[in-house]
């Protein structure tokens, strides 16, 4: 593939994952005034053990080894930080609007701690998970395609979020063509929510989302009176969310803004909880609760769950996990639950015959292969460079 030349959107392929880090690092070089105009060769052989769709980051995982790879052989080194943003513009030449989560962590993680990720600029704070807590990782078996499905749900979000910040933003004083012009997440507009709720006597975002937005769907004629503008003109710069816009026949706006700013305020009460004087047995309830609270969330209110993952989120808590929830994009995927470290072998051993012994009976994954689709998980290190 020529470097100008686009990813061919409508035929995905796992390896148009590798192009991504390759127009990427050429796209970042160049910007840099770095020199690629000698070319470099490359034997590159691509192995892992993620599953594929499991909402555990392979695919970013899979585009932050291929930009590294390629910065190595052109004999360069970017500071992690640099590599983060980097990553996270490189996924996007697959048609996923990709918040940079995922490729953060890829890049960033430290064995031992949980990072805290916070955006504009990109920074990560070490967070010390307690002792006596194992997370265990159960795949649901119903593959999420991110980038497949992304008009009606992944993307689809984006540009529910985007419109929902300049929505409000309008309504809490903005001018429209101010909101239009720099709103672009609903943390642009977090401030304004939190002077509104500020004058209610709280600090919650919520109570404007609450407030000023309606709980019903909002239709584009509707966003478009409010606006003073046609979603056409204000999202055409990107081609994903002009495939939203023919897709979606509404935007429920309230829901999208509620889940956002609920789900920043849950992880900042994590944060906060394992630095705390809690014992540890409180500790992991209360770390438990927040991870309960976040998947309703994800599954009422952003509503990127699906039936496969309620039930294995369900049995989780059945057979005493503390806290379970869905991880990675949604609509399929991986649940991860915080199980006590005591239990985890009998809590694998019970979700194998509750869950997927019924899948095996069926033909759906092979018994040997248990091991990929279950398993206990520690923070560990994150993307590296081996010389031999």
């Amino acid at each position: 593939m020529a470097l100008g030349e686009d990813i061919d959107l409508k035929n995905h392929k796992w390896g148009h994952y590798f192009i991504c880090g390759y127009k990427g690092y050429h796209e970042y070089a160049r910007s840099k005034g770095i020199s690629t105009s000698v070319p470099v060769g490359l034997d590159v052989l691509v192995d892992g053990t993620v599953p594929t769709g499991s909402g555990l980051s392979s695919s970013a995982a899979f585009v932050c080894s291929s930009t590294i790879a390629i910065m190595a052989a052109f004999g360069m080194n970017f500071p992690k930080k640099e590599l983060a943003e980097l990553t996270c513009e490189c996924e996007r030449h697959i048609g996923t609007q990709s918040g940079g989560m995922d490729q953060a962590i890829s890049v960033m993680a430290k064995p031992g701690f949980a990072e805290l990720i916070d955006f504009n600029p990109i920074r990560a704070t070490d967070v010390q998970l307690p002792g006596g807590g194992s997370f265990v990782i159960a795949h649901s078996l119903a593959e999420s395609q991110k980038a497949v499905t992304a008009a009606t749900n992944y993307n689809n979000r984006v540009v529910e979020c985007q419109l929902a910040a300049i929505v409000l933003g309008i309504k809490l004083g903005m001018k429209p063509e101010e909101a239009i012009a720099g709103v672009r997440t609903l943390s642009d507009v977090e401030g304004l929510c939190v002077s509104f709720a500020g004058s209610q006597g709280s600090s919650d975002p919520v109570l404007a989302v609450k407030e000023v937005l309606k709980e019903e769907p909002y239709t584009a004629e509707e966003i478009e009176s409010i606006i003073e503008d046609n979603l056409t003109s204000i999202l055409g710069h990107s081609p994903s969310s002009l495939d939203v816009l023919k897709a979606a026949k509404h935007f429920k706006l309230f829901q999208r803004a509620c889940h956002v700013y609920s789900e920043a305020k849950r992880v900042y009460a994590f944060k906060d909880t394992v630095s705390s004087k809690l014992s540890e047995e409180d500790m992991l309830k209360k770390l438990g609760d927040l991870m309960n609270e976040s998947h309703h969330s994800c599954s009422v209110l952003y509503e990127c769950s699906c039936p496969e993952l309620e039930e294995l989120v369900n049995k989780c808590r059945h057979n005493g996990a503390l806290g379970a929830r869905l991880t990675g994009a949604g609509w399929g995927g991986c649940a991860v639950a915080l199980v006590r470290e005591n239990i985890v072998p009998q809590f694998i051993l019970n979700l194998k015959e509750q869950f997927y012994q019924s899948r095996i009976d069926r033909g759906v994954i092979n018994k040997n292969d248990l091991g990929l689709y279950i398993f206990a998980s520690k923070p560990s290190s994150g993307a590296a460079i081996f010389r031999f």
